[in-house]
């Protein structure tokens, strides 16, 4: 009976949402909800089913101009360029009031949108709104300094607004990571055109009605959903776009470098994922590594850049952490999102479906032991569902596909290492470099090993520590630049220094 009841709220809640984008959703521009000019739609599909949640105005080139446009007129109007710097505070602390007002509508979209649970998409909006608090804080603190050169003069810095940015965001964290790009860059008082993902445009375009409601003037925040080609093409390619914040694919971020190359030299930060090292030593307490390390790769599916997707083990813990994991990871529940008892949801696409069941097959072919999961989930309501069981490869080696390319999705490749030089040198043998995680008894072991890895974030002892004050970005070929913190702030701002003879 509960079961039943249960169903009939996520029939009844799923209903609302596609009333709720019923017809063809417009894009938003200049404060105005409109058509793409061309009329072209995307699709939206719930990943859970397969079925059609909503269509939303696909974004071409000229509605990508219209909104540059659009951008550029509001970075120079005095209603925001001057703006006081309490008031853009002001701004930005009642969108975050807003996202925690609209929580439940928000975290419904996103899971049905995206196909994480709804556990996973309520707990997504916190630190959506949170970022906006953080750096309602920080609008009143950029500021410049005085410099002492020599001669009679005065010397001073001004920190002003890059203009108008281009961002760019992915479908794993389609809310939060929007709110990462844009908190920062209007607080610096810039004005913003953001191209969502074509699989997850709806809370975008959400977030673009909040900030009308709130009163944001029209123009600061744009929302033009639309496929890489033609939309983030042009938003790359515009000379009037002045910066472009990136989270996805190198891929992508090769375009983009050549897309500023050819045009205006328009500046870029880019954090490009990551295949991401977890270290066990003897020492390491076993258990507290099983666990984090089960959440760090099948939390959201395992769609996530900062997934633990590799594990490296020393041989005297490895059998007991992958025999332990593995156990962990059969006993997993895979299903419907919207159930509060299912632990992982469906991956966001047939294509990325496709792509993680590629990579598990290459492990299979190239000698890796599959000791859990490794296959389609199909039991039976999943059959239309793009859904993955939760995978765990033992006897990785370093060379193995698995081992050095990032899946995006829920599968571990475990590598066994001798001792602590060792361990460093497989953390440190893929050509990425976001984030990774040590454990280990021993301080000082920590310490040398956070030191000897290449990773913008280690973690000792545990995964997945996230703040807003706290910088997020990658090394190598993980990306440049850092979301959240004070540090984002220097990619929205620039430098201009002023001479005055006294």
């Amino acid at each position: 009976m509960g079961g039943g009841i249960a169903r009939l709220r996520f029939l009844m809640d799923a209903t609302e949402v596609r009333k709720r984008f019923a017809g063809v959703a417009p894009l938003f521009i200049d404060g105005k909800k409109v058509p793409a000019i061309e009329g072209k739609t995307l699709e939206i599909i719930n990943p859970a089913d397969g079925s059609a949640l909503a269509q939303v105005a696909a974004a071409g080139g000229e509605d990508i101009d219209r909104a540059v446009r659009a951008a550029r007129r509001a970075f120079g109007d005095p209603a925001w360029r001057k703006m006081p710097a309490s008031t853009r505070g002001k701004l930005l602390w009642s969108i975050a009031d807003m996202l925690d007002e609209r929580a439940e509508e928000l975290a419904w979209i996103e899971s049905l949108n995206n196909g994480k649970t709804l556990r996973e998409a309520r707990g997504d909006v916190p630190p959506s709104s949170d970022i906006f608090r953080y750096y309602a804080g920080f609008t009143t603190k950029i500021h410049g300094e005085t410099i002492p050169v020599d001669g009679d003069y005065l010397c001073y810095t001004l920190r002003e607004p890059v203009g108008v940015c281009g961002q760019i965001v992915p479908w794993n964290y389609p809310l939060l990571i929007a709110c990462w790009k844009v908190a920062p860059a209007l607080a610096a008082g810039n004005t913003v055109v953001l191209k969502p993902s074509e699989y997850t445009p709806l809370t975008a375009l959400v977030l673009g009605e909040i900030c009308k409601e709130v009163g944001l003037p029209d123009g600061v925040l744009n929302v033009v959903p639309g496929y890489g080609d033609p939309a983030g093409e042009a938003l790359a390619r515009h000379p009037d776009v002045d910066k472009i914040a990136f989270t996805g694919s190198l891929r992508t971020a090769r375009r983009l470098l050549h897309a500023s190359a050819d045009t205006n030299l328009k500046k870029l930060s880019l954090e490009l994922g990551g295949k991401s090292p977890l270290v066990i030593l003897d020492d390491g307490d076993v258990d507290a590594a099983v666990k984090a390390c089960f959440w760090g790769i099948f939390a959201n599916k395992g769609e996530v850049c900062s997934a633990s997707s590799r594990v490296i083990a020393h041989h005297k813990v490895k059998d007991q952490f992958v025999a332990k994991l593995a156990e962990k990871a059969r006993a997993m529940k895979v299903g419907d999102p919207l159930d509060p008892s299912t632990m992982m949801g469906a991956q966001v696409s047939a294509r990325q479906l496709d792509t993680v069941l590629r990579y598990i097959e290459s492990g299979k072919k190239e000698g890796a032991k599959v000791v859990a999961g490794g296959e389609r989930d199909i039991e039976g309501t999943k059959s239309k569902g793009y859904f993955v069981k939760p995978t765990v490869f033992d006897d990785v080696k370093a060379t193995m596909t698995i081992a050095q390319e990032e899946i995006f999705g829920p599968v571990l490749a475990v590598l066994t290492a001798g001792d602590d030089d060792e361990a460093v040198a497989l953390a440190n043998g893929t050509t990425y470099g976001l984030v990774a995680a040590v454990f280990t008894k021993d301080v000082g072991r920590a310490h040398r090993l956070a030191h000897a890895i290449t990773a913008g974030t280690v973690w000792i002892n545990m995964w997945n520590g996230f703040d807003s004050a706290s910088p997020f970005g990658g090394m190598k070929q993980s990306g440049w630049g850092r979301d959240m913190g004070i540090h984002a702030l220097e990619l929205y701002t620039q430098t201009k220094t002023v001479w005055v003879p006294t």
